[in-house]
């Protein structure tokens, strides 16, 4: 199976440094909806379902290594940008807000897991699409729309697993 599209990643460049730019992909790098939370996320499904569904813990455990090679993207153009790639946003006013676990879905049922996986593929693709429209920079917008089809795959992904398992629970 493949977890990500068969493209290259482009290499992150910046025209200029621009702080407010880093501020923005912050929120896609760690955000309560970002890689960052993916990347936790989909290690803790793939540590639940390891006993129970060892096929779906290591499309969750492949998933997780793709959203790795995204947050690494994002966190050298964040310096690139000009700032630390810190685990934070920022607000309007400023003010750094932290990464926290308490982003994570911590449900154990498999049905759950997979709808939590469909909506945060959802809002990541909704988020990137938006901060695409607010950067201004020919490189960054690239690197977001290579992003955005790996998140296309996820869904597609998550989306399938979905129905299957329906079917097999209405058996």
């Amino acid at each position: 199976m493949n977890y990500q599209v068969n493209l290259p990643y482009p290499k992150p460049r910046v025209e200029t440094e621009n702080i407010e730019y880093a501020k923005i992909l912050s929120q896609d790098y760690a955000g309560m909806i970002s890689e960052d939370t993916a990347i936790h996320l989909y290690t803790y499904q793939a540590f639940v379902l390891s006993d129970q569904n060892p096929t779906i813990s290591a499309v969750l455990h492949h998933i997780a290594i793709v959203e790795m090679k995204h947050l690494e993207l994002l966190g050298e153009t964040i310096k690139l940008l000009g700032i630390a790639p810190k685990y934070v946003t920022y607000s309007q006013d400023n003010i750094k807000h932290f990464w926290s676990s308490s982003s994570v879905n911590y449900t154990t049922s498999l049905p759950n897991m997979l709808k939590q996986d469909i909506k945060a593929e959802t809002i990541a693709i909704e988020n990137y699409i938006s901060h695409k429209e607010s950067i201004n920079d020919k490189y960054i917008r690239e690197l977001l729309d290579r992003i955005i089809l790996d998140e296309q795959r996820h869904l597609e992904i998550f989306q399938q697993l979905y129905e299957q398992q329906k079917k097999l629970d209405n058996q």
